[in-house]
């Protein structure tokens, strides 16, 4: 199972402190405002928790995956779109942790390391969402060039990174087996980022379109070998979905803490709402989904950290069960609150929009239920 050192319990002491004093009081503005949050880039740059996903070897903090996912959660509980800033780091880094060489690994994860650079993973297309063989991207090599061509969408960081870690078909009549996997710099010619979308969520997160017009990439930026890149992607998102567990996890755990708060201070017929009996059934509901969720995620990012065997069925359950309790536990605040629930004067309409994202990135939880299914009873 999983169990906190002193080490760890001292780490989300000062992560929660972080998140109570820095992020929460930059919460709402950054969701009304729209716009990505770079003075929250700066302060996890200054705290080292931008690193925290890194090795040492080059500059990070070298935490296991979690501690990461520890931190994400923190951060979420104050605001989901800060939290993306971490997780995002995570993401798009992966598939450079797991599939560069060693002289891709020192040019690139250092600045990633340090928030010197920003990093985001493009995988997603227009026609290809869960479906990765419908990739219409393509990656032809010309010498000691690859020329890419296609059009990515739902792009988290799209516009912010300056690192990509990009997929396209080098091989269509292989299928999966012929997609590869490049890193891509903003800077490449034929690179530019398309429209900038207008979430219902998660709306200080840059999700953006990416172009590729005979883009540039050095074939030294291959990741891994041709033909590799969707095995690629599939073991970065067996890593990585927990950490969108976390940010379901932290938002629900924000939500319930802040809703017991109201209730112990709103009086209807003579008394707080706290007392009420029906009322304190839902909490206790919501408790025990919370502390469950939190359990099947530490538990998960444990066996994901050891290698455990079946670790990306556990790593899928995490996140389907953690995500669809961030709705349940949102959806329940809101009517806790009542009417107060539903105006932007309070956090809990923004936590509730946030939450829906988290059944939908990195895997719909359906594709995760596909991912668990098949690992229970084969293919």
């Amino acid at each position: 199972m999983y169990e906190l050192s002193e080490e760890t319990k001292l780490f989300q002491e000062s992560i929660r402190d972080f998140a109570k004093n820095v992020v929460e009081p930059r919460a709402i503005e950054i969701d009304e405002t729209g716009e990505f949050p770079w003075d929250m880039v700066e302060k996890l740059k200054e705290t080292g928790f931008i690193g925290l996903p890194f090795a040492e070897e080059y500059g990070g903090e070298g935490a296991d995956l979690l501690t990461v996912c520890i931190a994400v959660e923190e951060l979420a509980k104050a605001c989901a779109s800060t939290s993306l800033i971490l997780s995002c780091q995570e993401l798009g880094a992966t598939p450079i942790k797991l599939g560069a060489s060693d002289e891709q690994k020192k040019k690139y994860l250092p600045p990633l390391a340090a928030g010197e650079k920003l990093v985001a993973f493009g995988l997603t297309e227009p026609e290809a969402g869960s479906d990765a063989a419908s990739m219409k991207s393509r990656a032809v090599k010309k010498g000691d060039k690859y020329i890419l061509n296609g059009q990515k969408c739902f792009i988290t960081n799209g516009g912010v990174a300056e690192t990509f870690t990009i997929f396209a078909m080098s091989d269509p009549e292989k299928g999966v087996r012929g997609i590869s996997a490049f890193i891509v710099e903003k800077e490449f010619p034929g690179f530019s980022v398309g429209k900038h979308e207008n979430k219902m969520g998660i709306r200080g997160s840059s999700t953006t379109e990416l172009i590729l017009e005979d883009c540039e990439v050095p074939a030294e930026n291959l990741l891994w070998e041709e033909g590799k890149g969707f095995n690629l992607a599939m073991m970065t998102l067996d890593r990585t979905r927990t950490s969108v567990g976390a940010q379901g996890l932290g938002i629900a755990a924000g939500a319930l803490d802040y809703a017991m708060a109201y209730m112990k201070d709103r009086v209807q017929f003579g008394r707080p709402i706290s007392t009420l009996q029906g009322l304190q059934f839902m909490v206790a509901d919501l408790a025990i989904q919370v502390e469950a969720a939190r359990s099947l995620l530490y538990r998960a990012a444990c066996a994901v950290d050891n290698e455990e065997p079946g670790f990306s069925a556990l790593s899928a359950m995490a996140k389907c069960f953690a995500t669809d309790t961030a709705m349940k536990v949102t959806t329940d605040c809101v009517q806790l609150m009542g009417g107060y629930g539903y105006m932007k004067e309070y956090p809990m309409e923004r936590m509730m929009r946030d939450a829906k994202i988290t059944q939908i990135y990195e895997g719909t939880n359906q594709i995760q239920r596909v991912v668990i299914s098949r690992a229970l009873l084969g293919k």
